[in-house]
């Protein structure tokens, strides 16, 4: 726990700083161009996917660190990877980037209140030590919103460099992620090994059960398949950097992260399939 509690916050600075230096005001224009298309998406992730995963934890009647933990996950935004995977199965790029740039920057309120809601709901109050609703909110501005403000405004003042080292930037974001998960398996793996196959169910279940209804439901409310590919690729890939560093910061044990390092690892192989499926499909 004490790796990635000192890894996280670093490495998930630099992932968002990757993703300001990726946008522009554009981005954040298009959502008014596209609002249909953007609130369908917009209500999928920030309330559905929270609602279904709680859900599932009451069905599975899961242990409070694997239930806490996925709500956490639940509750983090997509990240990098959703936009890079859209753009591969042909779906909508442009609103992948949008629902993520506004659902990041929104993070630092919908996040802590998913959490401490969904506390509340299942009468959990192990938090760590002087942590609130607020404490974490301010920690998240520093670390999701100052880094993703920073990077506009870098790509503002050199354009023509972040153009030219877009490949790179990338794969220093991807580097960070993974990094994150190895820090958390390779320095906790005795401790994780009891949860890992519990966490690895409801993970898989909440992927595959978002990913479904992104692509199925939102056919009744969006504009195109392109649209529909965008939806559920953003609802089943979410931001694991992110989620790992709420949750060293507001629990104490490893268990309470393993949903998260298993979802990380999940979503990777269950949406490049996805990918593949639908990438063709018009």
């Amino acid at each position: 726990m004490y790796i990635a509690t000192k890894i996280a916050p670093f490495a998930l600075a630099i992932i968002m700083l990757g993703l300001g230096l990726g946008l522009t005001l554009n981005d954040f224009l298009k959502v008014v161009k596209n609002f249909k298309n953007f609130i369908v998406g917009f209500i999928f992730q920030i309330v559905l996917l929270p609602v279904i995963a709680f859900i599932l934890i009451k069905i599975l009647n899961s242990p409070i660190e694997l239930a806490m933990g996925v709500m956490v996950i639940a509750a983090a935004p997509g990240g990098v990877l959703s936009n890079l995977l859209t753009k591969a199965a042909n779906g909508d790029v442009a609103l992948s980037i949008s629902l993520t740039a506004v659902i990041s920057l929104l993070s630092i309120f919908t996040v802590p209140f998913v959490i401490f809601t969904s506390a509340e709901l299942l009468n959990f109050s192990n938090f760590n030590n002087n942590i609130s609703m607020v404490n974490i909110s301010f920690k998240m501005f520093a670390m999701v919103t100052l880094p993703v403000i920073t990077g506009m405004i870098i790509r503002k003042l050199a354009p023509e460099f972040i153009k030219k080292n877009t490949n790179l930037i990338q794969r220093t974001s991807l580097f960070c992620f993974i990094l994150i998960f190895l820090a958390i398996y390779i320095s906790e793996w005795d401790k994780i090994i009891h949860w890992i196959v519990r966490g690895g169910t409801i993970a898989l279940l909440l992927n595959l059960t978002m990913m479904f209804i992104g692509y199925y439901f939102a056919k009744y409310f969006v504009s195109g398949i392109e649209q529909r590919k965008c939806i559920s690729l953003e609802c089943g890939l979410q931001n694991g950097a992110l989620a790992v560093f709420v949750g060293t910061q507001v629990f104490d044990n490893i268990a309470y992260l393993v949903p998260t390092a298993a979802y990380s690892l999940l979503m990777f192989i269950t949406s490049i399939i996805f990918v593949l499926i639908i990438r063709k499909t018009i």
